[in-house]
C-alpha cells in the first residue's frame, strides 16, 4: 500500500517506470467515487492476504487491530467485513489516503473500523494516536518496507513490540528477500530500481526483520509464499514467562 514516512509518499508523483505497477499500486490507482482511491493491485491482493489472516486470527471473541500505512483503505474494509469481531484503526502518513480511507467508511457504513488516523511509523509509538502498550491483538503492514526509509521499517517493529498484546500478531505483506537473495529475476529488477531512486528504499531481508524482530519481543512463526513473488510474514509477541 501506500509509503507511510519520511516523505516517501511523495514515490506516486515521481515514478512512471512500469515496473513499479505491480508493488506500488499508486501507479495504476483510479478513482472510484469522489475521494475513493482504487488500486488494482490491492483489489487482486486482498482476498489472498485475508485466507492467510483467517488461519491465525481468532473469530470467537473481541480484537483490536491496526493498520499501518492503510493507503487506499481497500484493505481494511475488506479485513473489516471478513472479521466483523475485530475492530480495525486504519492508518497512513498522506492526507489524500486519510481521505480516501473515510471515503470507504462513510459509503460502506462498517462499525468495526474507525476514523484513519495520521501516522508516521519511524516516530515513536507514543505519537501513534494514543494506543496503550499492550492494548492491541493485531498489527498489520502491507506494502511499505521496501518503499520507504529504513527508520519505518525499525519503527514498526519496535512499535508492534510494545502496543502488541502479548501474544499478539504483526502481520506484514510485500516482496522480500531470504538469506540475501532476491528471487526472481523480476524481483531483483525491481530492488534495484527502487535503490536507484532512493538509497533508503529497496527489499527487506527476512533473516534482518526476525533479528529486529527478535530485538522487540517479537519472532518470526510463519513465513507464507504469495502470488506476484510476495510473501506473508506472521511475527507473534513473546509471552510473559
Amino acid at each position: 500500500m501506500h509509503a507511510c514516512c519520511c516523505g516517501a509518499n511523495q514515490h506516486h508523483t515521481v515514478l512512471g517506470s512500469l515496473i513499479f505497477s505491480r508493488f506500488i499500486p499508486w501507479l495504476e490507482a483510479r478513482i472510484c467515487s469522489p475521494k475513493m482511491l482504487c488500486a488494482s493491485a490491492a483489489e487482486r491482493n486482498k482476498e489472498p492476504i485475508v485466507s492467510v489472516l483467517r488461519d491465525c486470527v481468532e473469530p470467537s471473541r473481541p480484537l483490536k487491530a491496526l493498520e499501518i500505512s492503510s493507503g487506499s483503505g481497500q484493505h481494511v474494509v475488506h479485513f473489516a467485513q471478513a472479521f466483523r469481531n475485530v475492530t480495525w484503526q486504519p492508518s497512513d502518513i498522506d492526507a489524500q489516503s486519510v481521505s480516501s480511507i473515510q471515503a470507504y467508511r462513510n459509503h460502506l457504513k462498517l462499525d468495526n473500523v474507525k476514523s484513519p488516523i495520521q501516522l508516521d511509523a519511524s516516530q515513536s509509538w507514543e505519537n501513534w494516536g494514543g494506543f496503550d502498550p499492550e492494548s492491541l491483538d493485531i498489527v498489520v503492514n502491507i506494502n511499505m518496507m521496501h518503499i520507504s526509509p529504513l527508520a519505518c521499517t525499525k519503527g514498526l517493529f519496535k512499535g508492534a513490540g510494545i502496543i502488541l498484546k502479548p501474544q499478539g500478531l504483526l502481520f506484514t505483506y510485500g516482496p522480500y528477500s531470504v538469506n540475501g537473495v532476491i528471487t526472481p529475476q523480476s524481483n531483483v529488477d525491481f530492488d534495484f530500481s527502487l535503490r536507484q531512486r532512493n538509497p533508503e528504499w529497496g527489499l527487506r531481508d527476512v533473516s534482518f526483520l526476525n533479528s529486529l524482530a527478535e530485538e522487540n519481543g517479537l519472532f518470526l512463526q510463519k513465513m507464507v509464499d504469495m502470488p506476484a513473488n510476495n510473501k506473508c510474514l506472521l511475527f507473534r509477541k513473546e509471552s510473559r514467562v
